[in-house]
């Protein structure tokens, strides 16, 4: 794996801080959390590490979005899970939030405020710089004089080149949390593996994202077979040179997708029958959920994939050697619509295989439906597993193989 683990590494009674992903789906007018999995998925590294000062380091969101909030919920549903108290002070890295690292005893939590609210963390200026040129924020060098240690265990935010995720190791002695250790053996397993067929799953809407991913893995010879639906669904539709209906094509437009389509065009052309697409859709009509074949779309907001799709697609899933699968097949927020995604999932928990899902749909669905334990692997990450799957190099993790453990 060729990451500094914490397998022996000497952390007792030192200050270590510790970046995790904590963004959870927020109810915007009360605050109140909807669903903590991103929130437990950190208790073992964080129980391990129960000798230590412990400073962990999140975020919630973005600026400008209605979930950008404060990490105050977060710490309390963090302690109530841990059966300890965690400590949040509304500070990053000022006097205040380096007075309480300071008073830090072994074995007490501190979280720190959202480090978004850090026009440092979120700056294209100094995103787009190096690592080492990141060390030199403000964030970093005030932080990095209180603590000992850092350690990353925020998988989902990996791909990102941001000072809290790749400035620290530069800095100081560094490794890769339990969670973010369990993602990158995982996920290596689906790369490394010389059994057939492998079968990615691409819904959503992520759709540019989703074709990047998608070129890689057919260009390299990783994936026998993907299957396409959500938004990636109407692209490659267009590409075929369905009528989508003008709603549809409206939305892909304004999402900017419509420049993907000659992509598609020409990823049918070479790979064909590789890349599946739906033949039936299912749209609501008089309030209820109705299909129809791909050739004779109505004008009406596509909601899911249909029987039909859902049928062949699920008998490809159950028969393969390995399924990794990202963003929901429809709108599954909606009962009637809900179907595609739990179909497929249903299938990924009877295949015999190695399965894995990323992103808090697919995970939020399979926990609803009773299915997470018989998923083999459930990633953390959306964006960050599909980049891994296609072999892209995540700056957090490059930054932390270069890294220094603990003398």
């Amino acid at each position: 794996m060729g990451l500094p683990t914490l397998d022996g590494a000497k952390l007792q009674d030192k200050r270590v801080l510790m970046r995790i992903d904590i963004n959870s789906p927020i109810e915007p007018s009360t605050g109140a959390i909807l669903d903590d999995t991103r929130i437990r998925s950190h208790i073992a590294t964080i129980e391990e590490l129960s000798h230590a000062k412990l400073v962990l380091l999140a975020h919630q969101s973005r600026p400008g979005l209605e979930d950008f909030t404060t990490l105050e919920a977060h710490s309390q549903r963090l302690a109530k899970l841990l059966g300890k108290e965690v400590r949040y002070i509304d500070d990053v890295f000022g006097k205040a939030a380096r007075e309480e690292i300071f008073r830090l005893k072994s074995g007490e939590v501190l979280m720190l405020e959202n480090v978004r609210f850090c026009s440092e963390e979120v700056a294209e200026e100094v995103k787009s710089k190096p690592p080492e040129a990141q060390a030199k924020t403000n964030l970093v060098r005030k932080l990095s004089s209180y603590v000992d240690a850092y350690v990353n265990d925020a998988f989902a935010v990996a791909h990102r080149s941001q000072p809290s995720v790749v400035a620290f190791p530069v800095v100081l002695p560094s490794y890769a949390g339990r969670l973010l250790e369990k993602e990158v053996e995982n996920l290596s397993r689906v790369l490394k593996s010389d059994a057939e067929p492998k079968v990615f799953s691409f819904g959503g809407a992520k759709a540019k994202d989703s074709l990047k991913v998608m070129e890689k893995l057919l260009s390299r010879g990783i994936a026998d077979i993907i299957l396409t639906s959500g938004m990636v669904a109407n692209v490659f539709l267009l590409a075929q040179g369905k009528d989508i209906g003008e709603v549809n094509l409206r939305v892909v437009k304004e999402r900017g997708f419509d420049t993907l389509v000659e992509k598609a065009k020409k990823l049918l052309e070479k790979y064909g029958e590789k890349i599946q697409v739906p033949t039936d859709l299912a749209f609501k009509r008089d309030g209820s959920r109705a299909e129809t074949s791909v050739d004779n779309l109505p004008n009406q907001k596509i909601m899911d994939i249909g029987i039909d799709t859902i049928a062949r697609y699920t008998k490809i899933i159950e028969n393969a050697a390995i399924v990794a699968a990202n963003g929901p097949a429809g709108v599954f927020e909606i009962k009637e619509f809900a179907l595609g995604s739990q179909e497929l999932l249903k299938a990924m928990a009877r295949c015999k295989g190695f399965t894995v899902i990323g992103g808090g749909h697919l995970a939020a669905i399979a926990a609803k439906q009773g299915l997470r334990e018989k998923i083999s692997f459930i990633s953390t990450g959306g964006k960050a597993m599909l980049l891994f799957l296609a072999g892209e190099k995540l700056p957090g993790i490059e930054v932390l193989r270069e890294a220094r453990g603990y003398d």
